[in-house]
């Protein structure tokens, strides 16, 4: 039996949670990060670990920072042998790595050292990569660098969005821990080291990823529709409206050459076809205009006159 203190923060990092809860190993501290406002009214919201981890009454640790002597002091009481981290959020100190003996592993939703980071599924998804999985690494100073212990992998479909690929990740990675914690107490664990030259990286989204460039190709839209879910979504504005893209698809026919990116070149019952880039065209098949509900293409049409050669706008002015 280990005694793990794990970190994590949102609903990845649950299944990897309950996972350790249900194993021989006992689970000493739980560290998540601080309840932040959330909604127009601004409430203080916990994260999804820590519920779970109260519900299983298990002690909660919410620092703002993980490098200050209380917090050290605090993980040293903890008793933990090792340390497991799933989308914890925050980067780790070399002071707080060295204080379990047997240091600290991650459950990382890539296949390193591809996708490095923060978002590493969105990047995945938008990016087209035919395949994406799950890694458990050992943590160390630089970000996500430290070597390989397990990977499973998953491929990703061409209408999958990140939202269920991320769904599957957390579940692969929880049994993959279970399993790599086995070869640890046993001291049989490999660690592989990563090859710098597969490096990618995969920054933290902001809300200007998500605005569309319609002179982009329809490929490439379409997979940055997919892989902008939950958040910030794929978004641009028509009538002065912002309107968050949530299903698409490329369609096979080229527009007309006299017509220009953002150009609506066809209104069916389903479906509203815009051009894009190099002669390309992008269905909209369900849509969300800001304030509303998401809706399909069909009943976005139903409440809105939207008629062929109308543009979609660039977004209003600051």
């Amino acid at each position: 039996m280990l005694r793990i203190a794990f970190f994590g923060t949102p609903e990845f990092a649950v299944p990897t949670l309950e996972t350790l809860v249900a194993s021989p190993h006992r689970v000493t501290a739980v560290v998540t990060q601080p309840d932040r406002p959330k909604g127009r009214g601004q409430r203080l919201v916990a994260p999804p670990v820590r519920t779970v981890a109260e519900a299983h009454g298990l002690p909660v640790l919410q620092p703002e920072r993980v490098g200050t002597p209380e917090f050290l002091e605090a993980m040293r009481a903890s008793g933990a042998e090792l340390g497991v981290v799933a989308a914890y959020g925050k980067i780790l100190p070399e002071s707080l790595l060295a204080v379990p003996r047997l240091g600290m592993v991650n459950v990382h939703a890539s296949l390193l050292p591809r996708w490095r980071g923060a978002s590493p599924v969105e990047h995945a998804v938008m990016a087209g990569d035919a395949e994406t999985g799950v890694t458990i690494m050992r943590v160390v100073k630089a970000l996500d660098a430290g070597a390989m212990m397990a990977v499973a992998r998953r491929p990703i479909g061409p209408d999958d969005t990140s939202v269920e690929v991320e769904r599957d990740l957390a579940r692969m990675g929880a049994r993959l821990l279970a399993q790599t914690l086995e070869a640890v107490e046993a001291g049989t664990a490999v660690e592989t080291p990563q090859d710098e030259r597969g490096v990618t990286y995969a920054p933290r989204l902001t809300k200007q990823h998500g605005l569309v460039d319609w002179s982009l190709p329809a490929g490439v839209l379409h997979n940055r529709v997919r892989g902008l879910q939950p958040w910030p979504l794929a978004h641009c504005w028509l009538g002065g409206v912002r309107i968050a893209l949530l299903r698409a698809s490329e369609v096979a026919s080229s527009p007309a050459e006299s017509v220009t990116p953002g150009e609506i070149i066809d209104v069916r019952a389903d479906r509203i076809v815009v051009a894009a880039g190099e002669g390309t065209a992008l269905a909209l098949l369900a849509l969300q205009p800001e304030g509303r509900r998401a809706m399909t293409a069909k009943e976005f049409l139903q409440g809105r006159r939207v008629t062929i050669g109308t543009r979609f706008d660039a977004p209003p002015p600051a």
